[in-house]
């Protein structure tokens, strides 16, 4: 099957589905900013911090290339680099979890550790209209995740793939 690439804005699930999408699949799951932490020991708000959101997404980069198999759940930003979504579209299929803004704001109300998030809701809401409009360019499949359980989402998403093979 390749790699199963899920896209979405902060938020939309993509780590949640992830672990369970990987479990319905029976493939790994990695989540990409769980492995950047761990492999710079400093947590993402701490890199965006001390060194910029430009080396952040330089990681990001380097750990989407060294991942060769299973589900993977993408940070919100993955899709700001055009060689990501070539690299993701040349391996893999790429699912884009789709959220309103009002049910990521609902989700991340109390949310302090996303550094984008802590923009002003203008700012916020722009970000999030210019991603969702490269999510939905670049993405195979698109599941809408409002109101939905995770577990309907990952089943989604496991006939989606299946219809595809």
């Amino acid at each position: 099957m390749g790699i199963v690439y899920l896209i979405g804005f902060m938020g939309s699930g993509k780590s949640t589905v992830g672990k369970k999408l990987g479990n319905v699949l029976q493939l790994p799951h990695v989540d990409m900013d769980s492995f950047i932490e761990e492999q710079t020991l400093r947590s993402i708000s701490t890199i965006f911090s001390e060194m910029g959101e430009n080396t952040f997404r330089n990681y990001e980069s380097d750990v989407l290339k060294k991942i060769e198999h299973g589900v993977v759940s993408t940070g919100g930003g993955i899709v700001e680099r055009r060689e990501n979504i070539e690299w993701m579209k040349a391996k893999g299929t790429v699912i884009y979890l789709r959220t309103t803004f009002s049910e990521i704001t609902n989700r991340l109300h109390n949310d302090s550790l996303r550094p984008l998030w802590k923009k002003s809701v203008s700012e916020r809401r722009q970000l999030f209209e210019h991603r969702c409009d490269l999510y939905e360019s670049f993405a195979d499949y698109v599941v809408d995740t409002d109101n939905k359980g995770t577990k309907e989402i990952a089943e989604e998403i496991d006939r989606l793939l299946n219809n595809y093979i």
